[in-house]
């Protein structure tokens, strides 16, 4: 606890400089003869989202090196625990270990994903939103084990459950009020107590699937941090970190171990915290930064295993307080030794798998980068994938339900095309999600007001290629409860396959099961009409990738501003 034990400092010092002037009561040497502070490392990462191999594109490197995969991590963990006394050391992690996986871990139902971090010496985690996307009893059973209730077990062996500790401090089921999972945990180090807080952000629900969230509430980071922080205290916890799947963003310019022009929700929470919390692990937003906030030591070490963040705290064994921590974001190299436990594992469910993961699915010309452009200063741009998805989404749905456009978000949009071949894994990797598409009545007035929303929400829907409109940088951005007030897309503007967009028209427009839902924000959407389910979204972007090859990445020339497009 970082306060209290610099006040305990600044009194020691009082006591001496008086004694100084008098009788001196202790001796330099007696000083010396008291008990050393404990040494406990922590070894941290987040967002690692199933890539037990390497990931590839540009989600394969971070500062300009080659990193990630299962094998390396396990290794540069063990690496890492040399440093310090094995004993004094805990692995943790912020936060969408699972979910959004490549093919490999979501076949199974991400297992093998935790049955390599366990192997990997994985102590606690806090719960992030993808630990969601399948529900509550999903995850319970994904901490406790046993089978899946409609797959089984797919790989012919007993699923045994996490070999850590899942932590869940503001996620509560509605009907009781109480914790979905543990929401804390004390870890004892050569007699001192270290308390770890899991929080999850209190805007999942906006962000995943309603049918993931059903019976759950979501309470504000800062405040249930604080609740549970007071509550450790009572126990005689003084060391106290927050696991937090949230997160920000620092400047470009900022490499992994700096804190340049931090923003994002992260400073706000980190500033609402109690000054006994010491250190907040943090995530979500896939960025690296190691700061300084509020007198915490605020982390993040980006995603997918690329990197794990050593901090090296130094604790009064007699007080429990943090004399000092430091962090250091290390890159996860891939010239080590593989771990041999997780190459086994690997192997084995690669094996199961069999030979669907390889089929051929298409071509593309040139790389497809799931990248958003900029526009006028922000990434609120288009993505040369996500309208290619897009166009993939219409052509499923133009003929059967009458689809004129399609949108798709940002979050299902997970990794790059490379050039050439495209297999079904990789196809998978692009969409994991298995959405349904929606195709539903929207009135003109209604997808002006759909697009307002994207400045509301700060999220783009890529457009398909009938999509056309223009956005004023002048503009002004609408409100949560009145995102249609805005006047960033210009009026009159907006046209499908070239016609133009009249209020009081009605129009077909397809979309995934979770943007229908209201997901991101966009709540226009569930006030559209005459829905009708299709096909899962990756099937249909198979067939378009199948249908359409060689595939080229689609021209960003659906959204413009006035820049580019002067209006009277």
């Amino acid at each position: 606890m970082s306060i209290p034990g610099m006040r305990r400092a600044a009194i020691g010092l009082t006591a001496l400089a008086v004694t100084a002037l008098g009788a001196v009561t202790t001796t330099p040497d007696q000083a010396d003869a008291g008990p050393k502070p404990v040494a406990v490392k922590l070894l941290a990462l987040n967002d690692f989202h199933g890539n037990l191999e390497p990931p590839s594109g540009s989600s394969g490197s971070i500062a300009g090196q080659p990193a990630g995969g299962a094998e390396y991590l396990a290794t540069q963990l063990a690496e890492l625990r040399k440093r310090a006394k094995k004993q004094n050391t805990i692995t943790v992690a912020a936060g969408d270990l699972i979910g959004a996986s490549p093919l490999l871990s979501a076949a199974f139902h991400d297992e093998p994903t935790i049955e390599a971090l366990s192997l990997a010496g994985l102590d606690y985690a806090s719960v992030g939103n993808h630990e969601f996307d399948e529900g509550a009893d999903e995850l319970l059973r994904i901490q406790n084990g046993g089978c899946h209730p409609v797959d089984g077990c797919a790989d012919g062996t007993p699923y045994e459950g996490a070999g850590f500790q899942y932590l869940s401090a503001n996620a509560f089921k509605t009907a009781t009020g109480q914790p979905l999972l543990a929401p804390y945990a004390i870890h004892k180090v050569q007699g001192v107590k270290v308390g770890f807080i899991g929080m999850t952000l209190e805007g999942t629900p906006r962000i995943v699937s309603q049918q993931g969230v059903a019976g759950l509430t979501f309470a504000d980071e800062a405040q249930t941090a604080n609740r549970y922080a007071r509550e450790l205290r009572r126990q005689g916890v003084e060391t106290i970190v927050v696991l937090l799947h949230e997160g920000g963003t620092q400047d470009a310019t900022g490499g992994i171990n700096d804190c340049k022009g931090i923003s994002g929700p992260i400073v706000d929470i980190a500033n609402r915290m109690d000054p006994s919390i010491d250190v907040v692990v943090s995530g979500h937003t896939h960025q690296a930064y190691n700061c300084d906030i509020a007198g915490k030591l605020v982390t993040s070490a980006s995603s997918f295993g690329r990197l794990v963040t050593d901090i090296d705290l130094s604790i009064d064994r007699r007080t429990g307080d943090v004399i000092s921590a430091k962090a250091e974001n290390v890159v996860v190299t891939r010239d080590v030794a593989p771990d041999r436990a997780q190459t086994d594992l690997i192997n084995r469910y690669r094996t199961v798998l069999g030979p669907v993961a390889g089929r051929e699915v298409g071509q593309t010309t040139t790389e497809i980068k799931k990248t958003q452009e900029t526009l006028f200063g922000t990434t609120m741009g288009e993505s040369p994938l996500g309208n290619l998805i897009a166009d993939a989404q219409l052509a499923a749905t133009d003929d059967e339900q009458g689809a004129v456009a399609a949108f798709m978000n940002p979050g299902g949009v997970r990794a790059d095309l490379d050039a050439g071949p495209v297999t079904y894994e990789e196809a998978f990797t692009v969409q994991p999600f298995a959405n349904n598409l929606v195709t539903l009545d929207l009135t003109g007035a209604q997808l002006y007001c759909l697009l307002e929303q994207q400045f509301v929400t700060g999220r783009t829907l890529y457009p398909s290629s009938t999509v056309r409109y223009v956005v004023d940088p002048a503009g002004t951005t609408g409100t949560a409860a009145d995102a249609c007030s805005g006047t960033r897309v210009v009026r009159g503007s907006l046209t499908l396959g070239g016609t133009a967009v009249t209020a009081d028209a009605t129009y077909r427009v397809t979309v995934n099961n979770f943007l229908s839902g209201g997901g991101d924000g966009f709540t226009v959407l569930t006030g559209g009409t005459n829905a009708v389910t299709g096909m899962i979204d990756l099937d249909a972007f198979v067939a378009y990738l199948t249908a359409e090859s060689p595939v080229s990445a689609p021209a960003l020339d659906r959204i413009r501003t006035t820049a580019e497009v002067p209006t009277a």
